[in-house]
């Protein structure tokens, strides 16, 4: 018992790493509307942040990292955010994903 339990929390550790949520989606980026006119539409992605108050930056960027996942999967390589008013709290983050 006194091994195994250090060696589960490693094994957690090591597998929550790989989550593009955390590492980023490095084959995917971000672009404005007019940085995509010519470029072919995939889909349409929502995530809502897992986490809000102090944790609020931390759960947008790992919703964001999310997103730019998803629409990887999707087979996009071109993500726009709809814009965000600074400040304001954020309950759904909406993108377009295309294919560039």
């Amino acid at each position: 018992m006194n091994r195994t339990l250090p060696t589960l929390a490693c094994l957690t550790l090591a597998a929550a790493c790989n989550n593009p949520g955390f590492t980023g989606v490095p084959d995917v980026r971000t672009a404005t509307a007019a940085e995509v006119a010519g470029c072919a539409f995939v889909t349409e992605l929502r995530t809502r942040p897992g986490v809000y108050g102090p944790f609020a930056q931390q759960g947008l960027d790992f919703a964001r990292n999310q997103t730019l996942a998803a629409a990887r999967d999707d087979g996009a390589n071109t993500v726009v955010f709809e814009p965000v008013e600074p400040g304001a709290l954020v309950t759904e983050i909406r993108a377009r994903a295309y294919r560039c």
